[in-house]
C-alpha cells in the first residue's frame, strides 16, 4: 500500500493506493487562508499539520487493515510557498503563499540583481515565486530574516514534520527561481541574489527517490511498519502529471483548482519568460515541462457561490446545454480576483463583470464565471503556442472537472479535445502515491506500469461552430483587460 499526502491551498487530501494501482480510499480536512492585509495570502504551517493528522485518523477509520500495509509515502504540495524557520527549525512567521502578491516591488529588484535570472531559472520574477518573497521579508521584516537558517517549501516542511529531514525535489524547487533549472540544482548566483547559500537550502532528491524514513514515533502512532520510505515527492502540478499519466514529451493536462494550470511534458529545458510561460523540471530525471498559470479558477466559481448563497451543484443546474444564447447576453468575466500571471504578470489585475444589465440573471452571470476562466486558460494555451508547444488533446483534472458543461466549454474554447479520467477528481494525491510507489520499487521501476494513464471517462470534443462565436467574446475579454490594466 501506498500513501498520497496532498498539501493543497484549501484543503490537505489523501490517497491510499494499492499494489495494483487501484484507489483504495480518501480523506481530507480543510484548510483556511489569511489576508491580513491586501495582496497578502497566508498559512499558517501547523494548521498544516493538524489538517494532516487529522485526514490520517478518517483514513485509518475507514480502511484500517489496508491503511495498515503503507510501505511507501509520496508528497505533493501547493508550490513557491516560503516556510522560514530559525536554528531549532521553529517556524519564524506564517508561510507566505503562492497566491500572495506584496512583493511585486522586490520582483524589479530582483531581476536587477541577477541578470542571469531568466536563463538559470528560466521564469520572470512574478511576486507568487519564493526568492521575491524573502527580499520582501529582508526589507519589511529585518529582524525575521536575520533568525532564519532555513527555507522550506510546504510539503517539504510536512516532510520534516514525517522523517525530520530537509529535502525538497526538483520539480518543486524549480518554482522558487534558486534553482538552475536545467542542471536541476541550486544556484549559488542566485541565492546571492536574496542573500543566502546552500546552507539555507534543503538537500535535493528526485520526486521518485527516497528521502527519508517515517520516524519511529509516528509510524508506531499510525500503526505502520518500522521502516516506511517517504519518497522525494513533486509540486502539486508535477504530481498531477504523474497522476494522470502524463509523462511523455507532448503530454499534457489542465487543472481547475483553486488556480488554473495548463501543463505540458518536454524532453528539455525549454524557457520562453517572455511570454510569463513557466519552465520547470517535471516529477521524473530527464524531464522537464512548460506551465502556464492563473492564479484563480475554480476558486471563481467557490467565489461566486458564496456570493450568491448558493452551492455549486445549484448554480451549475441552471445552465442549460443547449442555451446557445446564453453567451449572447451573459456579461464577460475577468478572473483576476488575486492578480494574474500569465500571460499579464500583474498582481494588480482586478476580477471585473462587465455587462451588467436589468435583465441579467444569475445563471447569466454562472456561465460568465465558467467562460471567464476557459477564457484565461485560452490566453495560457496561446502563451504556450508562442513558445512553440502545441497539443492536441488535454486532460482534465481538479475539482472543476466534476462539470461536464465546464469541460465542454473549455474544449469549444481552446479548440481542443478534453478527456476526463476516472478518478481526476485525486490530482495531486494520486501522483504522490504513485511517487511513494516508485521510491519503493527503486531504480529498476516500471515508470509505464506505475504512472499508466487512468481510465478515460469522458471525452469533450470541440464544437467549431460554438468556438466560433465564442471568438468575437474572447476578444472583448482580451481587449477589457487591456483597457482596465493599471487603472
Amino acid at each position: 500500500m501506498y500513501l498520497g499526502i496532498d498539501l493543497g491551498t484549501s484543503e490537505v487530501k489523501l490517497l491510499l493506493l494499492d499494489g495494483t494501482g487501484r484507489i483504495v480510499g480518501t480523506a481530507g480536512s480543510p484548510l483556511t487562508l489569511s489576508t491580513p492585509e491586501p495582496l497578502w495570502s497566508e498559512q499558517k504551517p501547523a494548521d498544516w499539520w493538524v489538517a494532516t493528522q487529522a485526514a490520517v485518523a478518517q483514513l485509518r477509520a475507514a480502511h484500517p487493515a489496508e491503511f495498515s500495509a503503507v510501505r511507501g509515502i509520496g508528497l505533493s504540495g501547493q508550490m513557491h510557498g516560503a516556510v522560514l524557520l530559525d536554528g531549532a527549525d521553529a517556524v519564524l512567521r506564517p508561510a507566505i503563499l503562492w497566491n500572495d502578491g506584496r512583493c511585486h516591488a522586490e520582483c524589479a529588484e530582483l531581476e536587477a540583481a541577477a541578470p542571469a535570472l531568466h536563463a538559470i531559472a528560466g521564469n520572470l520574477a512574478m511576486p507568487g515565486f519564493t526568492a521575491p518573497k524573502l527580499l520582501w521579508v529582508k526589507k519589511h521584516e529585518p529582524a525575521i530574516f536575520a533568525q532564519v537558517k532555513s527555507v522550506l517549501l510546504p510539503k517539504d516542511w510536512l516532510r520534516l514534520q514525517l522523517t525530520g529531514e530537509k529535502v525538497s525535489d526538483p520539480s518543486d524547487a524549480a518554482g522558487t527561481l534558486w534553482l538552475d533549472v536545467a542542471r536541476r540544482d541550486w544556484s549559488d548566483e542566485l541565492l546571492a541574489a536574496t542573500g543566502l547559500t546552500r546552507a539555507h537550502m534543503p538537500r535535493l532528491v528526485e520526486a521518485s527517490e527516497p528521502s527519508g524514513l517515517l520516524k519511529p514515533e509516528l509510524a508506531q502512532a499510525w500503526g505502520l511498519g518500522a521502516e516506511v520510505i517517504v519518497a522525494g515527492g513533486a509540486g502539486d502540478n508535477a504530481a498531477s502529471a504523474i497522476g494522470i499519466g502524463a509523462t511523455q514529451p507532448g503530454d499534457g493536462f489542465i487543472s481547475l483548482g483553486t488556480s488554473g494550470v495548463l501543463f505540458v511534458v518536454n524532453d528539455r529545458f525549454a524557457p520562453n519568460p517572455a511570454s510569463a510561460v513557466h519552465a520547470f523540471c517535471h516529477a521524473l530525471p530527464a524531464r522537464w515541462h512548460q506551465m502556464s498559470v492563473m492564479l484563480s479558477a475554480a476558486s471563481c466559481l467557490r467565489w461566486f457561490c458564496q456570493l450568491v448563497g448558493q452551492p455549486e451543484s445549484a448554480l451549475l443546474a441552471e445552465l442549460a446545454p443547449g442555451d446557445a444564447a446564453i453567451s449572447e447576453r451573459a456579461p464577460i468575466f475577468l478572473p483576476y480576483l488575486a492578480g494574474e500571471r500569465t500571460p499579464h504578470n500583474d498582481p494588480f489585475a482586478p476580477g471585473v463583470f462587465h455587462g451588467l444589465k436589468s435583465q441579467t440573471n444569475r445563471a447569466d452571470c454562472t456561465y460568465a464565471v465558467l467562460e471567464g476562466v476557459a477564457f484565461g486558460l485560452a490566453d495560457g494555451l496561446a502563451a504556450l503556442r508562442a513558445a512553440g508547444t502545441e497539443v492536441r488533446q488535454l486532460s482534465l483534472v481538479g475539482g472543476g472537472s466534476r462539470s461536464p458543461y465546464w469541460a465542454q466549454l473549455i474544449a469549444d474554447t481552446l479548440d481542443v479535445e478534453i478527456v476526463v479520467h476516472t478518478g481526476s477528481e485525486a490530482g495531486g494525491a494520486l501522483g504522490a502515491a504513485r511517487l511513494g510507489w516508485l521510491a519503493c520499487l527503486g531504480s529498476g521501476a516500471a515508470i509505464e506500469t506505475v504512472c499508466a494513464r487512468p481510465p478515460i471517462a469522458a471525452r469533450f470534443a470541440p464544437d467549431s461552430q460554438r468556438h466560433a462565436r465564442l471568438a468575437p467574446r474572447l476578444a472583448r475579454f482580451r481587449d477589457l483587460y487591456r483597457r482596465l490594466r493599471g487603472a
